[in-house]
């Protein structure tokens, strides 16, 4: 892998982890169906009382098949192949093309030294994050 694409991918994993961004692919649908689909059955079955008692299931259930598949934006980043980090480092370089650096520490610098920089590229990330990967956002409170 190119030093210019491993700064990038290094950039974007110290913005993320800056930011507490955790992520999960595909996942949340599933605890969210189980919920909603247990309470409505529950609420078929048993009404009022048996929504509550179905919504309460179907978020144990939903939660259980969920657990784990929440991972830090960092985590995800260092795990793309070389092609989908070719594809990353694209995306970042259209923001920071005229940017010279000559190590990612001096990169990093740079950018998270200029907040409208330092938001751009974080959109960016959040872009290809949400549209190439399919994967949902959250914020660590």
């Amino acid at each position: 892998m190119s030093q210019r694409i491993n700064d990038v991918v290094r950039l974007c994993c110290e913005l993320s982890a800056n930011q507490q961004i955790k992520t999960t692919v595909k996942g949340s649908s599933k605890g969210a169906v189980a919920a909603g689909g247990l309470a409505f059955a529950g609420g078929l079955v048993g009404g009022p009382l048996g929504i509550a008692v179905g919504g309460a299931v179907g978020g144990l259930l939903g939660c259980w098949m969920t657990s784990g598949q929440f991972k830090p934006l960092p985590q995800i980043i260092m795990e793309l192949t070389p092609v989908q980090q070719q594809k990353l480092y694209v995306d970042i370089m259209a923001i920071i093309g005229e940017v010279q650096w000559t190590d990612v520490a001096q990169l990093t610098a740079l950018v998270m030294g200029n907040a409208t920089l330092q938001q751009q590229v974080t959109a960016a990330l959040l872009g290809y994050v949400t549209k190439e990967l399919q994967a949902e956002v959250h914020y660590i409170d």
